[in-house]
């Protein structure tokens, strides 16, 4: 799962929503600044403190992905995405389709989401901007393997550039899409992979609820 399926449920609990956001948000921050749950779980409680809405916001990132991968419908579709990566790298051994099927997957859900829930990543936005930075960082940084000072900085960046918008939009997610490969250091997508993007976007609006099924989300 990607930022706004992890947090669209939560946008009235601004800390918790945030918090179902910092362990992606994270690894690009500073990927030493890992957030585990045996760090985070002495902080969740039902106290309705930055510190406890934000560790409950982690836990509930952690548990979701812990279910979501597990599904047969992400199974599936990651693969089938993988196999359309695989197409426009025909001659390539070493492009990263498996890692490609798995992002691509969690990004089209996120747009689909956006899409069948008309002015929810509004309120996605106002919540993360109701949020205090500082005081984020500050509580944050108790329960990472490892202190930062970049974290409040990213997140008045992340919304600020409100990048999931972009998602709704397939030329648009591709340049985002080869951010990320960029960070990883990997080669960037050619302009066939809208083509991929807008064949998965359907896939993924048809199998919505193997993704996600209503006993989990």
């Amino acid at each position: 799962m990607n930022y706004f399926a992890h947090g669209m449920r939560f946008v009235d609990r601004p800390y918790y929503m945030v918090g179902t956001a910092l362990p992606d948000l994270m690894a690009v921050v500073d990927r030493r600044a890992r957030l585990r749950i045996k760090n985070v779980a002495p902080f969740v409680s039902e106290e309705p403190t930055i510190e406890a809405e934000l560790a409950s916001g982690i836990k509930q990132h952690l548990d979701d992905d812990h279910w979501f991968h597990s599904t047969q419908g992400f199974l599936e579709i990651s693969t089938d995405m993988s196999i359309l990566f695989r197409q426009i790298f025909t001659h390539d051994e070493t492009a990263r389709v498996g890692f490609l099927g798995h992002i691509v997957t969690e990004l089209l859900l996120d747009r689909v989401l956006i899409e069948q829930n008309p002015g929810l990543i509004d309120e996605y936005y106002a919540a993360f901007s109701e949020i205090d930075p500082l005081q984020t960082e500050i509580a944050t940084n108790k329960m990472t393997t490892k202190e930062t000072d970049k974290l409040k900085l990213w997140l008045a960046q992340f919304s600020k550039e409100a990048f999931l918008r972009d998602y709704l939009d397939s030329q648009r997610m591709l340049v985002r899409l080869n951010q990320v490969m960029n960070r990883v250091k990997l080669q960037p997508l050619p302009v066939e992979t809208i083509t991929v993007l807008n064949t998965g976007r359907k896939i993924v609006e048809k199998r919505l609820s193997d993704l996600l099924p209503p006993e989990h989300f």
